[in-house]
């Protein structure tokens, strides 16, 4: 340690100051939410590399609560949109009204709920295209354009969107450029046995434990900033490159991906291993990723950014299973 210079030692101090807010986040979080430790994290990990995160699970297991209780934990300024087919851009977005005043006539902006810190889209997939369309720009550009005028989004902005895997009629499917904008897509599972029955006791009775704030805006946005300053080895680095250049069909790839993978992730693929590397690093209390961190999100990461073909899925071949053959790259 005697060979770092005073701004090094000031940045691990920082490092290690913000995981350990971020783990009492995590903890926070998890005394209400319960039996979803890795959907937690992965959670965590998209707020803290800065991006969007898409959670597909069948009604009931919590998405909705969890969205709500990570804003309040995390000092966040939280609003809901139940998406349906008749919902219209500017029920998002907002609209400009035409006011009298003074005798004069002008238009005032009145914002819409996509002006927050984290939007809960719940079942993104029910709204038309055109609706889904402005979300995109609110979510890659963190800004919208209403009648020719730019209004800025709060900072920071993170969208937490929900799908139902059960019912697809009447659903717009998110187009794949869309779909490319979310960091990771967290698959939410049923709770066990015990996590269950913890719940049904702590939900039925006279009262509920309720999140309690843990970290500011401010110091949010600090452990992103030093989320993207965690330094990451070549040998972690030429691991993300290997593993998402392979799960692309063309001269890279093996025959299976070029037999059964339609289209494979595009570079925002490869940014997001990297950031999420450093949040898992960072949330588990390590200074630097490593390559259980690489493997570890390969699901979370590539699940919304391959499709199979006709041939593989009438092989009865799954995107999991295409995943599980990646995994074995890392090494």
């Amino acid at each position: 340690m005697s060979n770092i210079n005073e701004a090094d030692r000031q940045i691990i101090t920082d490092l290690e100051t913000a995981g350990e807010r971020m783990g009492r986040a995590r903890a926070a979080i998890g005394r209400v939410i319960f039996g979803q430790d890795e959907v937690i994290e992965q959670v965590l990990i998209a707020i803290l590399g800065g991006g969007h995160a898409l959670l597909v699970g069948a009604p009931g297991l919590a998405k909705t609560k969890l969205a709500i209780t990570l804003g309040r934990v995390l000092g966040l300024d939280e609003k809901r949109v139940q998406f349906t087919p008749d919902l219209m851009p500017s029920d998002i977005l907002g609209a400009e009204v035409l006011e009298e005043r003074d005798g004069r006539r002008h238009f005032r902006f009145l914002q819409g709920p996509v002006f927050c810190q984290l939007l809960m889209a719940d079942e993104i997939n029910r709204a038309s295209p055109r609706t889904q369309s402005a979300l995109l720009q609110a979510m890659q550009e963190h800004h919208i354009t209403v009648a020719g005028w730019r209004h800025d989004l709060p900072r920071p902005f993170h969208v937490l969107a929900t799908q139902n895997p059960i019912e697809q009629e009447g659903t717009y499917p998110l187009p794949e450029a869309q779909l490319d904008r979310f960091l990771v897509q967290i698959d939410v599972p049923f709770p066990s046995l015990d996590a269950e029955r913890r719940m049904l006791f702590a939900t039925t009775g006279a009262t509920e434990a309720e999140a309690e704030t843990v970290l500011s805006t401010e110091e949010l946005m600090s452990a992103q900033r030093l989320t993207r300053m965690i330094p990451v080895g070549e040998q972690v680095a030429e691991a993300i490159l290997r593993v998402v250049r392979a799960a692309r069909p063309g001269p890279e790839a093996d025959d299976f991906i070029n037999r059964n993978i339609a289209w494979g992730p595009s570079p925002r693929a490869s940014q997001a291993l990297m950031l999420g590397a450093r949040a898992r690093a960072l949330l588990q209390g390590r200074l630097s990723p490593s390559l259980d961190d690489v493997a570890a999100l390969l699901g979370p990461v590539f699940r919304h950014r391959m499709a199979l073909n006709f041939t593989a899925r009438a092989d009865g071949h799954t995107i999991e299973g295409a995943i599980e053959r990646l995994a074995g790259l890392i090494a």
